[in-house]
């Protein structure tokens, strides 16, 4: 007994020791704060912050520095120009105090960086982003790790603090864009950067719901992600790390991250990533955990119905039939991918009973109860014809009811009605409205009338206005609580690359392409889809006088394009 306790022991260590030394593949860049957006009285020489520093606290003839003072009670919030993910470096000067501290507040909006815990939902959830710390005398600290853009550092002890510079460390995965997206409307082209941005920052470890809260994998939100990743920056290795970490953290009889139709995500996640890669090894490698996972899959239906659990996003929690009949479609799309991914295994016997069950599904014709979530996912799965869902409920109260998550699908059920022109009228209002409020990353969630007399993100409180950040979200997302940077925001990339420039994968492997360009009230659109290998189909489309379409598709030798 004793032997075998001493060798598991001097087994264990080796297998530590190389767990440690796992390389972190994301990449530190020092960032210099642009603008000093307030102080409080008397702190004088801010502005130094501004300029690029060494990285040291001032030596030899600088040895007293030439960066603000702040006495006890002291303030000031910084602006690092864009949100950012990664922590913040506090030079400490020779002026500063043996026992100087700080109170050091993260902010995704000014307000956030001014807020107190507690208050309007401000909080430390997932992210240390509001604390006290000590700083060494004539030294360096670095705090973090959180999403930000603003910060603010008060003296909170009593000894002053020379503050001989402040710079952010951001921290991301080195990901080249290959698919792009530019057109004759710069304020399209802005919200395209900013969508891609925002899935880059949620990039880390692993794909993240969001970067200051929610680090981490919600299998069920991903999918918009993925569809971004694969579109813009290709076969990126954080798509099968995060479905691997999935598979090896539940066990297929149970609901991914509790939630029953996040097992129906991971499946369609895993489809997307096949379909588009090609790579049938990786495919066999979760063949038994997606055979096990259908049969659980298949105990929460009865009668043709998806029972088990029916959230869809959050808007729909006010509205049950509504998620109700979303879940029904995401589990018919759920078992066609199924099926489509037991006939590359050659599983007969899976493909056969997920083909039974989307026969059954199908024949389910749900209303959407005027949600246009629901409406979109029951056009994308065929259940309702999507002019239908375009006509009765997707068209209907103008932008009320979109949702910076389901608005993907909103935009490509739109698509598939033919009414691309309203798709880009949402993208330009609902996440160019974003962009109106200082947005430089897309949020968890958003409304148009949130704007109504509100202030910017990047604006200090003004009396008698409503704070766009701090006085609106809903649900798990109340106030300050509310991410500013969430990955399943970035819809409106790889709808553009596919929608407007009309650059679409056929079949497995992104072998073969159609190109079916729509322009709308676009002069000219021009761009990429990235492929699996780091290459290209480049598409460039300009409005001839007539009205006729001119398009020039520009693809490797072994890709196969078919304009349409």
């Amino acid at each position: 007994m004793n032997m075998k306790k001493t060798i598991l022991i001097a087994v264990a260590v080796p297998l530590l020791a190389v767990a440690a030394e796992e390389p972190d593949s994301r990449v530190r860049a020092i960032v210099t704060p642009e603008r000093i957006v307030a102080s409080s009285d008397g702190v004088g020489g801010a502005e130094s912050l501004c300029s690029p520093r060494f990285g040291q606290v001032a030596e030899g003839p600088f040895l007293n520095g030439n960066g603000p003072v702040l006495a006890k009670g002291e303030w000031i919030i910084l602006d690092f120009g864009r949100e950012l993910h990664g922590s913040i470096q506090i030079g400490s000067g020779a002026k500063s105090g043996h026992g100087a501290r700080v109170r050091v507040r993260f902010g995704e909006s000014v307000s956030e960086a001014m807020s107190e815990l507690g208050v309007k939902g401000a909080c430390n959830d997932h992210a240390i982003r509001d604390d006290v710390i000590a700083l060494p005398w004539y030294g360096r600290r670095e705090f973090g790790e959180s999403g930000f853009r603003f910060a603010r550092i008060d003296n909170a002890g009593v000894d002053p603090v020379q503050l001989d510079y402040v710079r952010a460390v951001s921290l991301m995965r080195p990901m080249r864009r290959i698919g792009r997206f530019k057109s004759s409307d710069e304020r399209l082209n802005a919200i395209f950067d900013t969508a891609v941005r925002t899935v880059h920052l949620c990039c880390q470890d692993y794909l993240w719901d969001g970067i200051k809260r929610d680090r981490l994998v919600w299998m069920g939100d991903t999918h918009p992600e993925t569809m971004a990743v694969l579109s813009v920056f290709g076969a990126a290795d954080v798509l099968p790390h995060s479905l691997d970490y999935m598979a090896a953290t539940c066990p297929p009889d149970a609901w991914m991250n509790g939630m029953p139709t996040y097992t129906l995500w991971w499946i369609r996640n895993l489809a997307e990533w096949y379909r588009y890669t090609g790579d049938l090894k990786y495919l066999r490698g979760h063949a038994e955990y997606l055979s096990k996972a259908f049969a659980h899959v298949r105990t929460g239906m009865r009668d043709g119905r998806w029972l088990a659990g029916t959230f869809l996003d959050w808007p729909t929690e006010h509205n049950k039939e509504a998620a109700a009949a979303g879940t029904q479609a995401l589990a018919l799309i759920c078992a066609r991918e199924t099926a489509f991914l037991a006939r590359a295994l050659g599983d007969a016997k899976l493909e056969a009973d997920a083909s039974a069950l989307a026969a059954e599904l199908a024949r389910q014709k749900p209303e959407p109860h005027g949600a246009k979530s629901a409406a979109a996912l029951l056009a994308l799965s065929g259940m309702r014809s999507a002019k239908e869902m375009f006509d009765g409920t997707l068209s209907k109260d103008g932008h009320d009811g979109v949702s910076t998550f389901y608005g993907y699908y909103m935009l490509e059920a739109m698509s598939a009605a033919g009414e691309t022109q309203r798709a880009l009228d949402t993208v330009r209002d609902y996440w160019g409205g974003m962009l109106d409020m200082g947005a430089t990353t897309f949020w968890e969630d958003f409304s148009l009338a949130w704007t109504n007399g509100a202030f910017r993100v990047d604006q200090m409180p003004v009396a008698g206005m409503k704070d766009i950040h701090g006085d609106y979200g809903e649900f798990c997302y109340k106030g300050f609580r509310h991410s500013l940077c969430h990955g399943w925001s970035a819809g409106p990339a790889p709808w553009m690359i596919a929608n407007v420039l009309g650059i679409r994968p056929v079949g497995v492997g992104c072998r073969e392409f159609e190109v079916k360009p729509s322009l709308g009230d676009l002069d000219w659109a021009e761009g990429a889809y990235a492929l699996p290998d780091g290459g290209a189909v480049e598409v460039r489309v300009s409005k001839k006088p007539d009205g006729t379409l001119d398009v020039k598709v520009n693809a490797p030798a072994k890709v196969s394009v078919r304009t349409l």
